[in-house]
């Protein structure tokens, strides 16, 4: 046990608690998009390739934030990374709301990605220095399940304000309240890098972190798997709204499929990530992605309100969950003075993903694809997260 980790272990819970508080904000904000878009898009004079810039265009931040924000955080210690992060999102999101026009409501989205991903691999490398090796996947998705919640809340919110509510209201909300928690985490968070972890003799090159000692080709599946799965996963919570319509929804119920993938993400996220610790990565993680194939393809071919909620939820609970449990398995296979290092290059690669993503979809709805087919089309991508999570599955995680 290493000395840090012995150092926060006692205050483990609240540890989790904080983080935990930093995802639902961050999935509530990053979610807001996707629900203000029916409205938001016409406000703006959006076109579809349009409102795909501005579902994505914070991706682009996060992939910066995220490359940056694990090496800083290796060097600076977790704590004032973290904290700076949470302070970057929260004032970009109070702006968004005071956006005039498509190149400020861009800007400051951009800007926002750069505090969400530079807080992403802070809460990898805390995840895998508060817990045992038998509790890391759990402990991680304990933390990021936090995302899908703040999501669904977005989503839901939309359901319970008034039919003709203003979008800011939303942005201003998922502004204001990381400023409450950027303070808790100042008097309450605990650093889990020790001092002399980040010292200068201990700084270890960015090639030789990700590719030194036989990390090569866990660093290359890792990026093969959270890729494609970010790339579905940020189709997703942009566009899914849109879809369902797209496939035959009412849109004054459409937002109940956000709500479904959501709150169903949440047990998946637990769920696979218990058993990811119980049997390992293997079959746990490789086994949903295939029945993640499945659903998406009985999903391109569902028109009506129940199959559609129903399938929504099921994809939420494969990708998310899938997802949460790999961000605590990834953790493992970069040591502790390196680990921020590690964390943030595999977000940054899958950001691409999320970048292409809401991108993506744009495209193939502005070239005449129908809903159906865009759903269809991210079977393959799976498959592709499928091959990579079951070969990195053999070899052996180092921390």
């Amino acid at each position: 046990m290493s000395e840090s980790t012995a150092t926060a272990r006692p205050n483990a819970a609240l540890t989790i608690g904080l983080c935990f508080a930093v995802a639902v904000l961050e999935g509530f904000d990053i979610q807001a998009m996707g629900v203000a878009a029916p409205k938001l898009a016409p406000y703006f004079g959006l076109t579809k390739a349009q409102l795909g810039w501005a579902l994505g265009i914070s991706n682009f931040g996060l992939v910066i934030g995220a490359s940056f924000g694990g090496w800083l955080a290796d060097r600076m210690g977790r704590k004032p990374v973290f904290i700076c992060s949470v302070l970057i999102f929260s004032v970009f999101t109070l702006l968004t709301a005071a956006a005039w026009s498509f190149p400020t409501l861009l800007g400051a989205r951009l800007a926002a990605g750069l505090g969400f991903g530079a807080a992403l691999p802070n809460m990898m490398a805390v995840a895998a220095e508060i817990s045992s090796p038998d509790k890391r996947a759990s402990t991680a998705a304990s933390m990021f399940c936090g995302m899908p919640l703040g999501g669904g809340l977005s989503a839901l919110l939309t359901q319970v304000l008034a039919p003709d509510f203003d979008w800011r209201i939303i942005f201003v909300i998922g502004g204001v309240l990381p400023l409450i928690v950027a303070a808790a985490l100042h008097f309450l968070m605990q650093e889990t890098l020790r001092h002399s972890e980040r010292t200068a003799d201990n700084r270890v090159p960015i090639l030789h972190a990700l590719f030194g000692d036989g990390r090569a080709l866990p660093s290359l599946l890792l990026w093969l798997a959270f890729l494609p799965t970010l790339l579905i996963l940020y189709l997703f919570l942009g566009w899914l709204t849109t879809l369902v319509i797209g496939a035959g929804l009412d849109p004054a119920v459409a937002p109940q499929a956000a709500l479904a993938f959501n709150f169903a993400s949440v047990v998946g996220a637990l769920l696979i990530a218990r058993l990811v610790d119980q049997f390992g990565p293997r079959w746990p993680l490789a086994g949903s992605y295939a029945l993640l194939i499945v659903v998406l393809i009985a999903m391109s071919s569902a028109h009506s309100l129940g199959p559609l909620l129903a399938l929504s939820g099921a994809a939420g609970f494969l990708l998310l969950g899938a997802n949460y449990a790999l961000y605590g398995v990834a953790a493992q296979y970069y040591p502790t003075i390196m680990r921020g290092t590690g964390s943030g290059a595999s977000i940054a690669v899958g950001r691409v993903g999320s970048i292409a993503g809401p991108l993506l979809a744009g495209f193939l709805l502005g070239g005449g694809a129908t809903a159906a087919n865009v759903v269809q089309y991210m079977a393959p991508v799976a498959a592709v997260a499928c091959v990579a999570v079951f070969f990195l599955s053999f070899f052996r995680r180092t921390a």
